[in-house]
Parts: C-alpha cells; structure tokens; sequence
C-alpha cells in the first residue's frame, strides 16, 4: 500500500461502494480533460488555489484533484472506492502532483479527523453520497476559518429526455419524491443510481451545517448537449456553488446568515 493512500477506520466497511462495480465504465466514460460544463464551473468557483490546503472528497479516479494539483494545492482526495483510487494512485505514480489518497467514508465522525483544509470541493459526489447530513458536518468540521466548500451537481431541476440524459429525479415519483433511485438506462445512474434532492433541501441543509451560500452558477450545456435535442439547451442541467463558513464569535455561537 502507497504511503499515499491510507485506510481510515471500519465505519467504510459497512457502507456500499458501488463505483467499484463499474470502475472501469466510468474511467472509459468520464472526461479526463476536465473540460465538461459543471467541472470547469466548479473550477471557476475555487478560482486561485496555489499554496491553499485543499481536500476533494468523493474524489473517485483523482481527476478534479490532479486539475487542482497542477494548479498549486495541496490536495488530499477522499472516496469509498478501492478500485477508482487505485486508478487514482496509478495516475499519481505515473505523474506525481504530491496528492494524498485516503479510502474513507466522508460521512464518518472518524474521517480526516484533526484535520484542516482551505478549501473543500465534490464534484457531482453529492448525489452518489446517501447521507448527506453526515457529509456536510465532514465539510464543516474540517474548514479553516472562513474556509469556502465548492461543488457541483447535476441540477435537481433536471427534468431529463433519453437514455443518456435520465431526470434528476424518479419519473415514476417526480421531483417531489426524494431518495436514492436507480435510473431505467445503461448510464452512470442506470448503474449506481443516484440521490435525489430538491433545490430547496440542499440549500437548507447547508444552511444548517453553516455553510453560507456566496455564488452559484447555472452554467449551460455546451452545443454538442444541445443539438441531441433541439429547443434542450435552454433547460438547467449543472448546478455549481460556492459556499463560505461562517466565522464564529470567540466565546459564543457562530454569526448568524
């Protein structure tokens, strides 16, 4: 085992990583480049990050983390799966960035304990997490002061309309209808599913982890996404925010938003 990649804790054991079904899919299928809509958004939003300590958590085969690496922080990547790490860390051998892989579940008490970063991004991890309240007391616990949490997900508004575009949501249950569900397609969510949330629950959860929301972006699909569908692009499809916590008074409880 690389002294860059560290097991933490058991809790992990108990939880499904259900990327290690289909490691090497999604390494065939996921843009390398970084070049996709809601990444190059989630970039634009960390912005400068040379010289910042910065953690990816739902980090999968590393590659928001090498983008950030070659821009100058310091990264620690965080996921579940034992088989995209290990792509991660081949990748960090074959091109060493001086980034840190820990097999972990970013939602236990456990996870980067003592630690502290800058910065925090997941790029479209938030649905693949199921409990979403344990993952954002990670994030919040493991800020620096007036330390800001970056991610994008596919936007819950996304109504969807072929096989390779699913809703965010079940159609069988509509946007109301939150949970984990598996899409009827041969894509990512037609193999590991995904969580639907509403707009409304993300932002009150953060809200209630005191993260306060700076900036979010609705960037567009790009004109190839588009053209598969006239009269599509209009529809919001990525989700990328910016959130910042929120100073404490010393001696007393954190500001209010």
């Amino acid at each position: 085992m690389s002294r860059r990649y560290h097991r933490i804790g058991d809790h992990y054991d108990a939880v499904v990583a259900r990327y290690d079904a289909i490691a090497e899919f999604y390494d065939a299928k996921v843009d390398h480049g970084v070049t996709d809509v809601g990444s190059v958004a989630l970039l634009d939003l960390a912005g400068d990050v040379r010289g910042r300590r910065l953690a990816d958590i739902a980090c999968g085969e590393g590659r928001i983390a090498r983008e950030l690496a070659r821009r100058g922080a310091d990264v620690t990547g965080v996921d579940i799966s034992d088989r995209l790490l290990r792509k991660a860390l081949a990748a960090e051998r074959d091109d060493p960035l001086g980034i840190t892989y820990l097999r972990a579940d970013v939602t236990a008490s456990e996870t980067l304990a003592g630690a502290t970063f800058d910065g925090v991004v997941c790029n479209y991890g938030l649905s693949d997490i199921d409990d979403l309240h344990g993952v954002l007391t990670t994030v919040s616990r493991v800020l620096g002061p007036s330390g800001w949490f970056v991610f994008s997900i596919l936007h819950p508004c996304f109504p969807g309309w072929d096989d390779d575009a699913p809703s965010s949501w079940p159609v069988e249950g509509g946007y109301y209808r939150e949970g984990w569900w598996l899409a009827d397609n041969t894509g990512f969510r037609g193999k590991v599913g995904a969580n639907h949330r509403t707009l409304s629950t993300y932002v009150n959860r953060l809200i209630e982890h005191g993260l306060q929301i700076e900036v979010v972006a609705e960037p567009p699909p790009d004109a190839k996404w588009a053209a598969r569908r006239p009269g599509t692009g209009a529809v919001p499809v990525h989700l990328a925010t910016r959130c910042r916590s929120r100073p404490t008074v010393k001696g007393g409880p954190a500001l209010s938003v």
